[in-house]
């Protein structure tokens, strides 16, 4: 069966307070734990589903992937196993510090830290966002996407997650995104969400290139938009829509260099109907660098 969904993600930063107002002013999330080692966030009714932990990396510190059942968390990593994949147990102290009932730990071939569990912590006190007046996509797609920078070569990296962890391809895309750079991303997914992870070789220094959070009011992408250009914070990608997933989205970089995807609209994916794609461009319209404000002489 392997993984259902991205559950949480830790990201090791730098600059904790800088986070704290990013992720509450700006993307809208709710900060229900603030110490000097540690930010967690909810988007919903989760405990918890971004962690900030205090270090010098910024970047991504480790992924959570969740699984339907202890017994196919067992599976899963047999499989693991199986294949060569050094796989440890998480103690008490850890599963209890990501609100799971179980979990193992392993890296993938890039050397990320992958947390494998079942049993999430569910709270009956409501999410209140500080900034949305909707809320985010989350249920059974998960907490979003990320796009995961593969350092050795992309085919090793999906073997590793659609070979091993159960997820399956949805498209491709490969556009020439500089002379003689291109980016050539391949898109998975392991539920309805279009894809929960996408890989490629990127000439970029980071181990995540993007996380994706996703709302279900468009005019939501509007107002942090605004957010954004009112603080006067980098933007990487204006407004656009990609070609695959056809999300309506920006992107906003984060206190630790690499961006969030801002977004709504995303296509939600069928198995029984669903057939695999190539793209020749990354945006059908948009998501360009923003041009220098020139004013009138």
């Amino acid at each position: 069966m392997g993984v259902t969904q991205l559950g949480y993600v830790g990201i090791e930063a730098s600059d904790l307070a800088a986070w704290a107002e990013f992720g509450t002013g700006v993307l809208g999330l709710q900060l229900v734990h603030q110490d000097g080692d540690r930010l967690v966030f909810r988007m919903d009714d989760h405990a918890q589903r971004i962690t900030i932990v205090a270090g010098p990396a910024d970047d991504l510190a480790f992924s959570g992937w969740e699984t339907a059942s202890e017994a196919d968390l067992e599976e899963t990593v047999a499989r693991l196993r199986a294949a060569g994949h050094a796989v440890s147990p998480g103690d008490p102290a850890l599963a209890a510090a990501r609100q799971v009932e179980k979990l193992y730990c392993c890296t993938d071939p890039d050397g990320n830290r992958v947390e494998l569990y079942y049993g999430p912590t569910v709270t009956a006190a409501p999410f209140r966002s500080p900034e949305l007046l909707s809320g985010f996509v989350t249920g059974s797609q998960g907490l979003g996407h990320y796009f995961l920078v593969s350092k050795k070569d992309r085919q090793t990296t999906l073997d590793f997650y659609v070979g091993l962890l159960g997820f399956r391809i949805s498209d491709y895309i490969r556009e020439e995104i500089a002379p003689g750079i291109v980016a050539d991303a391949a898109f998975l997914h392991c539920n309805g969400r279009h894809h929960t992870l996408a890989a490629a070789v990127m000439p970029v220094p980071k181990h995540i290139h993007h996380l994706l959070l996703e709302v279900s009011d468009m005019g939501d992408v509007g107002r942090a938009y605004d957010r954004v250009n009112a603080r006067g914070l980098p933007v990487e990608m204006t407004l656009g829509m990609h070609p695959n997933d056809r999300m309506f989205s920006f992107y906003v970089v984060t206190p630790s260099g690499f961006s969030i995807e801002f977004g709504w609209g995303g296509l939600v994916v069928d198995d029984e109907t669903w057939s695999v794609k190539s793209f020749d461009r990354l945006s059908d319209w948009g998501h360009k660098r923003p041009a220098p404000l020139r004013l009138p002489a």
